[in-house]
Order: C-alpha cells, then sequence, then structure tokens
C-alpha cells in the first residue's frame, strides 16, 4: 500500500511539472488577449448610464488602447505570437516582450487607479464624449487592417 502511495505521488509531481514546465515555454500573444471590447455604445445608450458605469467602461477602454495602440505595425489583434510574425521565439526576445508587458502593466496599474481617484469628479457629459472617442479609435483599427491588406 506504501508503495503505491509513493508511486502515485512521484506520477503526480512529475506531471504537475512537466504541466507547468510546457507552460512558461508557451508562445506569448504580443497583444494581451484580455485586450478586447465586448460591446460598443451609442450616445443614447451611454447617456442612460449612471457614472460609475461610465468610470469603468472608460477605464476598460483605455486599457485596451495601452494594450493595442503601441503594437499596430506589428499586429493589431490579441492572439498574434512573434513566431506567426516571423520573430525568433529566443531567450532575447522574449526578455524584451516580457519587460514590455511589466512596463504595460505598471503603467496601466498608475493610470487606472488615478481613473478612480480623479474621474468621479469629472462630467457625466465629458465620460461619455471620452468613451465614444476611444471606441472611435478602436474601430478605426479595423479600417487599419483593411488598409493594411491591400
Amino acid at each position: 500500500m506504501k508503495g503505491k502511495i509513493i508511486l502515485f505521488s512521484a506520477f503526480l509531481i512529475m506531471t504537475t511539472a512537466a504541466v507547468s514546465a510546457q507552460a512558461k515555454n508557451a508562445p506569448r500573444s504580443i497583444i494581451s488577449t484580455t485586450a478586447l471590447i465586448r460591446k460598443y455604445h451609442d450616445q443614447k445608450e451611454l447617456s442612460g448610464m449612471q457614472k460609475g458605469e461610465l468610470l469603468e467602461l472608460y477605464i476598460e477602454r483605455i486599457k485596451v488602447l495601452v494594450k493595442t495602440l503601441p503594437y499596430i505595425a506589428l499586429v493589431t489583434k490579441p492572439g498574434v505570437t512573434m513566431a506567426d510574425l516571423g520573430i525568433p521565439d529566443d531567450n532575447e526576445h522574449k526578455k524584451v516582450l516580457d519587460a514590455q508587458a511589466v512596463g504595460t502593466s505598471t503603467f496601466l496599474d498608475t493610470t487606472v487607479e488615478f481613473q478612480r481617484k480623479m474621474m468621479p469628479y469629472s462630467d457625466k457629459g465629458n465620460l461619455i464624449a471620452a468613451i465614444l472617442f476611444y471606441e472611435n479609435t478602436l474601430k478605426s483599427l479595423h479600417e487599419f487592417n483593411e488598409l493594411n491588406e491591400m
């Protein structure tokens, strides 16, 4: 009985180690897979929302823009990896991508903290206009893709 427990434990540890090693070596997306907008809105719809809801939409759109715009010369959609673009998937390029991800995360943490403390004082109309502007900017990425494919 003791032998079976030891054998099962060893098997479990080796399986866990193998899965963990594969996750570390998995190709990472250049644009975060969280850089997506679930729904676009119109002015009438936004006007019917509370300021707290608008603030969350505003922050969500800022996050998507920050995670997308710096990379549009390479890629405009989440899920594309360095290998997909022909960029060598070596340690040097992985370190650069990791450093960029850390920098982006740090910037967003600071920005979101600022937004949550300062934007509640903004005018509701200005929040709505900003959300619509950000959404139009994100929609224009689709046009960018079409221009790029010509």
